[in-house]
C-alpha cells in the first residue's frame, strides 16, 4: 500500500524514485534531442551555435539513450504496474476523452486519465519510430538509398509532430501545480487526487 508523504498525513504518495527517475531522464534526453535538432535544421541557429559536428554527436547520443532509462526502470515493480495502467483503455476512458467537460463527464478516473494514457502511447511509438528511422539515417551502409530517403522524411515529420506534442504536455503539466508536485517530490495531495483521480484515491484507502 502506497505510504503518505513524509511531514503531511493527509498526502498520498503518487510516484516513488524509480517512476521520477525514468521520467525526467526521459524528459531531459527528449528536450536535448529537440534543442539539437533545432540547431541541426535551422541555418540561422547553426551559424550561431557553430560546433555542428558536436551538435550532431549530441543528437545522436541522446537519441540512442532514449530507451535506456525507459527499460532500466523495469527492475521496479511500482513502474511495471503504472506501465500496465497506461496500456488499459476503459469505457470511462472512452467517455473522458468524448467529454467537453472531463471531470463532469460521469467518468471514474484511475492513476491516469485517458488524455495521459494517449499521451504515453503516442510519445512511446514516436520513441520507436525516431530511434528506428535515426538508426537508418545514421549506418547509411547498412541499407538502400531509398530506405535512407523514406527514413529521412518520416523522421523530420515525426519529429516535428513529437515536439507539438511535448509542447503540449509541459503546457497541461504546468497548469496543474498538484500534478507537477507529484512528480517532482512525488506526492499530492487527497483532495486532489479524490477529484481528479477518484479511482486511484481508493485504490489505495484499500476500498
Amino acid at each position: 500500500m502506497t505510504r503518505p508523504a513524509e511531514g503531511d498525513a493527509r498526502d498520498l504518495r503518487r510516484f516513488g524514485r524509480v517512476e521520477r527517475g525514468v521520467h525526467w531522464l526521459t524528459g531531459v534526453l527528449v528536450i536535448v534531442c529537440i534543442l539539437t535538432a533545432a540547431v541541426l535544421y535551422n541555418s540561422s541557429l547553426a551559424v550561431l551555435i557553430g560546433n555542428r559536428h558536436t551538435v550532431e554527436l549530441i543528437h545522436v547520443w541522446c537519441g540512442f539513450a532514449l530507451p535506456v532509462p525507459l527499460i532500466a526502470g523495469l527492475v521496479s515493480a511500482a513502474y511495471r504496474a503504472d506501465l500496465g495502467r497506461l496500456n488499459r483503455f476503459t469505457r470511462d476512458d472512452w467517455k473522458w476523452l468524448r467529454s467537453k467537460t472531463r471531470r463532469f463527464a460521469g467518468t471514474r478516473v484511475g492513476k491516469f486519465n485517458a488524455g495521459q494514457k494517449l499521451n504515453a502511447a503516442l510519445s512511446a511509438g514516436s520513441i520507436l519510430v525516431l530511434l528506428g528511422t535515426g538508426i537508418v539515417m545514421y549506418f547509411p551502409d547498412w541499407t538502400r538509398l531509398t530506405w535512407r530517403t523514406g527514413a529521412t522524411f518520416v523522421h523530420d515529420w515525426f519529429a516535428l509532430a513529437f515536439g507539438l506534442l511535448v509542447l503540449g504536455h509541459l503546457a497541461y503539466a504546468l497548469r496543474d501545480r498538484e500534478a507537477m508536485r507529484g512528480m517532482l517530490r512525488g506526492s499530492v495531495t487527497r483532495k486532489w487526487a479524490e477529484d481528479e483521480h477518484e479511482l486511484w484515491a481508493e485504490e489505495l484507502d484499500g476500498k
